[in-house]
């Protein structure tokens, strides 16, 4: 039984048994001897899903538990990490989308307004969701919703990976939503980085997982610094053998001179009995590993493909200079957003869309140069007869919104 069928109530689940209806929620027991059924609802009016949320319930067998962990929340990750996901999601997301067949901008259909209307605000939340998961995940799905009267998905929406079940059989991916549903024939999964011997993707921060874990590590450990205390610069020593309870006073003798002597600059403690204070080796911020921290921080943003210095951190001291701020988002743009864009609007567009048609993303406006620039460019154009002054005017959106909705698809500028 294929997914829309599934969708829309025709037929019974193939694994359908005869049985006292389950229990659904988070606590279940697996392996029940008695069987299990599984009631088909009746098919709903708008023939869509409201929300897709896999659980397991008493009689479902032990491996077929819906295939989520701890480690599978990407949102839970370090912060540089996250930082440079939410840019490059946040950029990608905010690029008008448009509709191209042999180099013609077509009309947009609806799910380049809102692929689903039920769940998404509208392009952009869909597109961020999308972008996160192919970076964070190494992988991204796409279930459709529901069908258009053409065969071609009307709606449909990202699922989280830790819901997909992906195995390789005879070297083809097979697919099951929550570790029973069959949905092969009908999910789009993008990979960031594939094998022909593994059925899931690998993205970027796979291969610099150690580093996330060092930079985990070492988050954390300024954390117990702080919570415990600020480390003081310096520390009392004296040769005399000293009780505890001698300690304690002399410490509280010493901490009462420096609170009376606050705000009176340049006022020294005063040190008897022999005692000497001693520099700590480690400072601070050499305790916090501050330099190692920031360059472990730098690899991280390098593997997601944001520029150090667009996260506030160092290059590395490499050769590697930018000219003025528009080079820094070139390079950006050029090494970074380019091959996800190509890569996931390309998967997309074979298939949402006819053959020879595509879907694509206008990243100009990332880049974009001044006003002046673009002006001088565009007198030359003109001058030479490359482009015409009504095709300007519609370049620079100078003749209203429906000029501005044929060059981005409707989905805003």
């Amino acid at each position: 039984m294929g997914f829309w069928d599934w969708l829309t109530g025709a037929g019974a689940h193939p694994n359908a048994t005869v049985g006292t209806p389950p229990t659904v929620g988070p606590q279940y027991s697996p392996g029940d001897p008695d069987g299990v059924e599984i009631l088909t609802p009746e098919p709903a009016t708008q023939q869509r899903m409201a929300v897709i949320v896999p659980s397991g319930w008493d009689g479902l067998p032990a491996g077929w538990a819906p295939q989520w962990s701890a480690s599978s929340n990407f949102e839970d990750t370090v912060d540089t990490a996250w930082a440079a996901l939410d840019l490059n999601s946040s950029v990608l997301s905010s690029m008008p989308v448009y509709r191209m067949r042999n180099g013609q901008i077509l009309e947009p259909t609806s799910w380049m307004t809102n692929p689903d209307p039920t769940i998404y605000t509208g392009w952009a939340e869909f597109s961020k969701q999308l972008f996160w998961d192919y970076q964070a995940a190494g992988e991204a799905f796409v279930l459709p919703m529901a069908p258009g009267a053409d065969g071609w998905p009307l709606n449909f929406r990202v699922i989280p990976p830790p819901f997909v079940t992906v195995e390789m059989n005879a070297g083809i991916r097979r697919y099951w939503l929550g570790g029973t549903l069959d949905v092969t024939d009908d999910i789009l999964h993008i990979r960031y980085k594939s094998r022909t011997d593994n059925p899931h993707g690998v993205g970027p921060l796979e291969s610099g997982r150690n580093r996330l874990i060092a930079a985990g590590v070492l988050s954390q450990y300024v954390n117990e610094i702080a919570e415990g205390g600020w480390i003081p610069p310096y520390f009392l020593e004296t040769d005399a053998r000293m009780s505890r309870a001698q300690t304690d006073e002399l410490l509280e003798q010493y901490m009462a001179s420096r609170m009376a002597s606050f705000g009176q600059r340049g006022k020294p403690g005063v040190l008897s009995s022999g005692l000497k204070a001693r520099s700590l080796q480690l400072t601070p911020e050499q305790l916090s590993l501050v330099d190692l921290s920031k360059w472990n921080e730098s690899r991280i943003s390098v593997l997601l493909g944001v520029p150090p210095i667009l996260l506030g951190l160092p290059s590395g001291g490499d050769s590697m200079t930018y000219k003025n701020v528009d080079s820094l988002f070139d390079f950006h743009d050029r090494a970074g957003l380019k091959p996800k864009v190509t890569h996931v609007m390309q998967a997309l567009s074979g298939w949402a869309l006819p053959r020879g048609q595509t879907v694509e993303l206008n990243r100009d406006e990332y880049t974009r140069p001044s006003l002046l620039e673009r002006a001088t460019a565009d007198e030359k154009f003109v001058a030479m007869g490359a482009l015409s002054v009504e095709q300007v005017q519609t370049m620079e959106r100078f003749t209203g919104s429906v000029a501005a909705e044929a060059l981005t698809g409707g989905a805003g500028g």
